[in-house]
């Protein structure tokens, strides 16, 4: 009867080990799904809204979104006695700032001037020509990081023109521009994110702030440089 009842125990452990190998076997030629990668849920506003930036002044006036404010750091823009009418636009939202700098042509500024040992600074006259070339030069930095650097050209309703820089890939700004009359006003703007750049992640909040950007160019208009009216 012991005999009998270790064959039985014998046989019901090497039935359960065939079972384990089976199973083993299955789940190794079993396909495997991974999870599509993705982000978090962003949300965005229910519609693009504007507000004026009018204050007395300065030279110049926009629409900017109902969800962002203006912000003048001198810590974050190129603020000095010459030039003092660089702003941020900050949308806490998306953790994102428009730097916005303004500079008079025919005034004075410290550009970034190609040495032997890289760029240095150098006080030079703010020529149109110079805050241009100062333009594509700041665009350009980002070549190292972005997979692609595409400029256009624009006019705004109110006569001024400029550039666009729409820099693709994981570059540390997604788009640059100017915006100008030629003769007396300079506005450069470039849009960036308080968090590491990832194109695939940020990629619908660009698209979305940039329409926020252009409807900044198109609404901007120029004041007297004497009164700021």
């Amino acid at each position: 009867m012991v005999s009998s009842h270790i064959k039985k125990h014998g046989f019901l452990i090497f039935v359960l080990a065939i079972f384990g190998i089976l199973f083993s076997i299955a789940s190794c030629n079993s396909e495997y799904t991974p999870k599509p990668k993705a982000y978090f849920k962003i949300d965005f506003p229910a519609s693009h809204q504007y507000q004026v930036f009018d204050q007395i002044g300065y030279p110049y006036k926009f629409e900017y979104p109902t969800y962002s404010f203006i912000n003048r750091d001198s810590t974050m823009t190129d603020l000095d006695a010459d030039n003092p009418y660089s702003i941020n636009v900050d949308v806490p939202m998306f953790n994102a700032r428009i730097y916005l700098s303004y500079k008079s042509i025919g005034g004075k500024s410290v550009y970034k001037v190609k040495s032997g040992n890289g760029y240095k600074d150098s006080l030079g006259l703010n020529t149109f020509e110079n805050l241009r070339n100062e333009a594509y030069v700041m665009a350009n930095k980002h070549s190292i990081k972005a997979k692609s650097i595409q400029d256009s050209i624009f006019q705004t309703p109110s006569g001024a023109s400029g550039v666009f820089f729409f820099i693709g890939g994981n570059a540390a700004t997604a788009t640059q521009f100017y915006v100008t009359d030629t003769s007396h006003h300079f506005l450069r703007g470039s849009l960036y994110f308080n968090a590491a750049p990832n194109e695939d992640s940020l990629s619908p909040v660009i698209q979305f702030l940039n329409e926020d950007i252009k409807h900044l160019v198109n609404t901007l208009q120029w004041k007297d440089p004497k009164s700021g009216r």
